[in-house]
């Protein structure tokens, strides 16, 4: 059982750092389950962006699929092991080092937008995170999103060990009550993403259109 991610935190961009400068990649590099399974809603050639992209294994996985990709993370650690891999993996992702207040957000640019386990986000950071999301689509634009659920407290295999920053159909709904949800969906599954998600989990995967 890993140890719950040490959110809040005051030095956010210093403690990633710490995390992502271990041997290997904290998160593994296969893609998550989730974004593989709703990947089918992109078609190859469209804009991505993938937002707090860690050490690259969802952006080098969808540029595998033929997609444009950006994407941003705060800790320069993980965007560096994150180009490694992509070049490892012979394609290209636009890779910066951001936060999520700091990162440009282009306004209706993005055909999709992959928004895995950012659950980093205490409550007024998540609405500010939440808004960039939608305004960055292009209209007919998706948003594929999976987190943990207050269950996952119970089992500790993950994730922040803050309610505040885990996700209920609530309030995924009403903060994208702006777009279309085509699939909100809790469940429970064996995640098995290197050693910081690995075992029994509660999840919320969420699937929404821009309107």
């Amino acid at each position: 059982m890993s140890p719950p991610d040490p959110v809040p935190f005051d030095d956010p961009a210093g403690t990633w750092n710490r995390r992502f400068s271990q041997d290997g990649y904290l998160f593994g590099v296969e893609p998550n389950a989730w974004l593989r399974e709703q990947a089918h809603h992109w078609q190859a050639g469209q804009h991505i962006l993938s937002v707090a992209d860690g050490e690259g294994r969802n952006s080098v996985w969808l540029a595998r699929q033929g997609l444009l990709v950006d994407a941003f993370d705060i800790a320069d650690v993980g965007v560096a092991k994150a180009r490694r891999l992509a070049t490892s993996q012979g394609v290209a992702v636009n890779f910066s080092v951001a936060d999520c207040d700091g990162f440009a957000w282009p306004q209706a640019h993005y055909d999709g937008v992959a928004a895995i386990f950012v659950q980093f986000a205490d409550p007024a950071l998540r609405t500010r995170l939440f808004a960039h999301i939608v305004d960055c689509l292009k209209p007919g634009g998706v948003l594929v999103l999976q987190g943990y659920t207050p269950k996952q407290l119970d089992y500790r295999t993950g994730g922040p060990p803050h309610a505040s920053h885990l996700y209920t159909d609530a309030m995924l709904r009403e903060a994208f009550a702006s777009m279309d949800v085509t699939v909100l969906r809790e469940y429970e599954a064996e995640v098995s993403e290197g050693s910081g998600h690995h075992g029994r989990s509660a999840l919320i995967g969420l699937v929404a259109r821009r309107r």
